[in-house]
């Protein structure tokens, strides 16, 4: 299906990042490109399989000219980059899954909404563990396990991040949920995680945090979600970090400022 995708580099914008144009998928109707960044030394180290984290709105974390504001993004390849110089970071690969513009609401929340509808997350999720997820293990070197597996994003991405950790944890082990929409159908994704989080096994390791200068229903919101992942299982400080971000706001230039040390407490050096 996906065959005559070419990878392009984009040197302008990254030494090491292969735009793949127009990912289709039998799941959803629209086409969405993958943006795929690789460290340092995967060029010189043809016999190593690394780590791999997967991050919604992938139009927003690399490149400039294809934000939703024009000029500022997360950049995640040059954070990425100093951490693994530093010796902080694991070496890993990081996939950008651009969103479907129009329908981006739709295919990041799990439930529909009376008012907003939604509700496609599982058909997204569809996408990301049958087609994308397997055809990038055949195209770049990455390890497959679930312990050096994450998944992240911000807003209603960070959301269906939390919904696919709960839906899918033979997946993913390592998770990072920046500003998550909590609210979203009458924080639903609460009822979800009590629900599951008995049956999961062993917890995610999982970074969570909230901009204190992101309105106090949001803070309010987070808060409630981390003490309920602590009430579930999850352990502060070993299996769960939370952060209220001083002077964070909702916006990819606050973003940007969590990704070094989020990518920190993922895949520290050393460690997988």
């Amino acid at each position: 299906m996906h065959e005559g995708l070419q990878p392009g580099l984009d040197a302008a914008t990254h030494p090491r990042l292969h735009v793949h144009r127009a990912f289709r998928s039998r799941y959803l109707p629209d086409a969405r490109d993958v943006t795929v960044y690789l460290p340092p030394c995967y060029p010189q180290r043809p016999d190593w399989a690394y780590p791999v984290l997967y991050l919604h709105d992938g139009q927003n974390l690399f490149d400039g000219e294809t934000s939703f504001i024009r000029g500022r993004t997360w950049k995640v390849g040059e954070h990425a980059d100093a951490a693994i110089k530093a010796g902080e970071v694991e070496p890993l690969v990081i996939v950008g899954i651009h969103n479907a513009g129009e329908r981006r609401l739709a295919e990041y929340t799990h439930e529909r909404n009376a008012q907003m509808a939604g509700g496609e997350a599982d058909a997204y999720g569809q996408l990301l563990t049958h087609e994308l997820m397997p055809w990038i293990a055949t195209r770049y070197r990455v390890r497959t396990e679930r312990k050096v597996t994450g998944l992240g994003g911000s807003s209603l991405g960070g959301l269906v991040t939390l919904y696919f950790g709960l839906r899918h944890p033979e997946r993913f082990g390592r998770l990072a949920a920046l500003s998550p929409s909590v609210w979203w159908n009458a924080k639903s994704i609460l009822n979800y995680l009590n629900k599951r989080a008995p049956v999961l096994g062993e917890r995610p390791r999982l970074w969570l945090d909230v901009g204190d200068r992101e309105g106090h229903e949001a803070l309010r919101d987070v808060e409630h979600l981390a003490r309920q992942l602590a009430v579930n299982g999850w352990k502060p400080g070993e299996t769960l970090h939370f952060e209220r971000v001083q002077g964070g706001t909702h916006d990819e230039a606050s973003w940007a400022a969590r990704v070094r040390p989020m990518l920190k407490y993922l895949f520290p050096a050393g460690t997988v």
